[in-house]
């Protein structure tokens, strides 16, 4: 199409990655075609300045990703890169997004002196403003058996305290049953003190009773966690027929699947095994 035989544009399958995650980032392939197009007019004008100069020997066939920069300017897209710092509140959960794709969905969560107060920032849905009421129920309900609360401090410690819940990129809507697990382990991280591996994610909605629900997009999610750098994923025990089904082979070796029944599960996967919390009959006891 450009005038240029096949040989003098030599790319790799890292270039062309570089150029889809960058760049554009679609469903179809559409786009893609027009940004490889770019690359392949500045490879024709640079091989006819060399040629008319007398300087073929100068040229160079091979695209390096310093190129595509130069040619199509500065990226499109930020990559989600899973090597945020590690601090208690912070949980990172899978999304599903309107292009039909998977994405990185960051949660923080925070405390401060108060009355109590729930306030939730991100540009958000009414369905996971419900999963983040249904969290701070949950958490609260069960502080004494995971250590936040003592027997003298049961009663007052949330009506001393106001948390915030906010989900970065807040100019992106954000909406769905997909982030209940992810802000019970934020909250749960915030209170104990203990951290969440940076490179685990998680997605999967829960009830109030502590059930962890199978969500969607599950395929999508996995790819975008491996996309990521996330080496661990906690889903929904419902779920596994999507994984078996749907998710490939070479994403599937490179990531460590749990599943989880309940919330308890989702938890002990999160902190690396640890069992945080206490069995009814010790608080008997």
């Amino acid at each position: 199409t450009h005038s240029i035989k096949p040989e003098y544009v030599k790319n790799t399958d890292d270039d062309l990655l570089k150029i889809a995650t960058g760049y554009t980032r679609e469903a179809g392939v559409r786009n893609l075609e027009r940004e490889i197009a770019g690359i392949c007019r500045a490879k024709a004008v640079e091989y006819a300045n060399a040629n008319d100069n007398g300087k073929t020997n100068t040229y160079r066939s091979e695209v390096t990703i310093n190129d595509i920069v130069t040619i199509l300017g500065v990226e499109k897209f930020d990559d989600d890169i899973a090597e945020r710092m590690t601090k208690p509140g912070v949980v990172t959960g899978l999304a599903w997004t309107a292009t039909g794709s998977g994405g990185i969905l960051f949660i923080e969560a925070t405390q401060m002196p108060g009355k109590g107060n729930l306030q939730l920032t991100g540009k958000l849905g009414e369905v996971i403003k419900e999963s983040a009421q249904i969290s701070i129920s949950w958490v609260r309900a069960h502080s004494f058996q995971l250590g936040i609360t003592t027997a003298s401090t049961e009663s007052t410690f949330f009506s001393q305290k106001d948390i915030h819940i906010h989900f970065p990129s807040g100019a992106v809507p954000k909406d769905g049953p997909s982030a209940g697990v992810a802000l019970i382990t934020a909250l749960v991280s915030l209170f104990t003190h203990r951290c969440v591996p940076s490179k685990t994610a998680m997605t999967g909605e829960i009830t109030l009773r502590g059930q962890v629900l199978p969500v969607g997009g599950i395929k999508e999610k996995i790819i975008a966690a491996h996309r990521a750098g996330i080496n661990k994923v906690i889903l929904p025990s419902r779920n596994r027929k999507d994984v078996d089904g749907d998710v490939p082979v070479n994403v599937k070796e490179n990531i460590r699947i749990v599943y989880a029944d309940n919330v308890y599960d989702v938890l002990q996967a999160a902190f690396d095994g640890e069992k945080i919390w206490m069995e009814p009959s010790s608080i008997v006891e």
